[in-house]
């Protein structure tokens, strides 16, 4: 009995070590002969055993909103909107200044005819988004003040958005088990990136730092709800367009983004579809608007809701 109770216990280690061997050196695809020759089991580990920043050596970044830049660039951006919006209301408006020192932002708004001010503030509402500011009215003046707990939160916001950008942009270039947290205390608005592997931290200082901007197109395509038309090959794309891209048609690859599932998990990318192609007609003026990465700064508009995109020229790595 005792025998055979031994006896069971090392089939179960074998079997439990062998699992263990195969989970470490093993292919994470369906295996073939390389795979267990030297060079596949040194190529299997290196794949499957991520060493970090101690063991593999790479870069270790610290960056900082700065977000007095933040504010600025909100006050100068929202000030230039309401302005914007007075003059093509037909508003009598002698001007809109920004203020922006000593850590108070304001933006005041002098009329000739105080009898409007109310118009011109409802007019503002309907089109800016102020949300945060405060608001007063004094003669022919309204100003526009952003007080702490709203700079507090807008602070949050642009630290939480150049984190994801940061993110984004790492796993779009391929980084391997990049480390991406906030860094000091939450009020220092810091971010360590740590990036094994990887030599040379100034290159990816300047692709962090790249503006982008986001272009609305036409696909040429079935109307909605239809799915877009895609095509398996560049040149299947452009034979639908008859052959030739004029300078008024684009073909580009396609690819539809995986946007982080709740709890901010990041959904599957394993199984992502291969690469399509699909015709564009750019629209007569191109309509640039808010960046789904970064952008300069700009005017928040109600029908763009959430904080205002910010600009990496508010980024500051130590």
């Amino acid at each position: 009995m005792k025998k055979k109770n031994l006896l069971q216990r090392t089939i179960l280690i074998v079997v439990i070590t062998l699992i263990g061997i195969y989970i470490v050196i093993g292919p994470r695809h369906r295996p073939t002969l390389h795979d267990f020759t030297w060079s596949g089991i040194k190529a299997n580990l290196a794949a499957n055993i991520k060493l970090g920043l101690d063991l593999k050596g790479g870069s270790h970044l610290v960056m900082r909103v700065k977000t007095d830049e933040v504010f600025k660039n909100l006050t100068l951006n929202d000030a230039s909107a309401i302005e914007t919006i007075a003059k093509e209301g037909g508003y009598p408006v002698k001007g809109v200044k920004a203020e922006t020192a000593g850590g108070n932002y304001r933006i005041v708004l002098e009329a000739t005819d105080a009898s409007k001010l109310n118009d011109i503030e409802e007019a503002v509402k309907k089109k800016v988004d102020l949300s945060g500011w405060t608001n007063s009215t004094s003669g022919n003046t309204i100003v526009w003040s952003l007080p702490a707990s709203a700079q507090t939160t807008i602070a949050e916001q642009a630290t939480e958005q150049a984190q994801r950008i940061i993110e984004s942009r790492l796993d779009a270039v391929g980084v391997a088990e990049p480390l991406v947290q906030r860094h000091g205390s939450h009020s220092s608005h810091q971010i360590l990136v740590q990036m094994p592997g990887i030599q040379d931290p100034e290159r990816v200082k300047q692709l962090l730092k790249a503006e982008s901007k986001l272009e609305l197109v036409h696909v040429v395509s079935p109307p909605s709800p239809s799915s877009a038309q895609t095509y398996n090959t560049e040149e299947e794309a452009k034979a639908s367009l008859g052959g030739t891209v004029s300078n008024s048609r684009r073909v580009l690859p396609y690819a539809e983004r995986n946007e982080p599932a709740a709890g901010g998990q990041a959904a599957d990318t394993q199984n992502q579809p291969p690469k399509k192609w699909v015709g564009l007609r750019p629209r007569a003026a191109a309509t640039l608007i808010r960046s789904a990465l970064l952008s300069s700064p700009v005017a928040r508009i109600n029908s763009a809701p959430g904080p205002a995109p910010i600009s990496t020229s508010t980024w500051e790595w130590y």
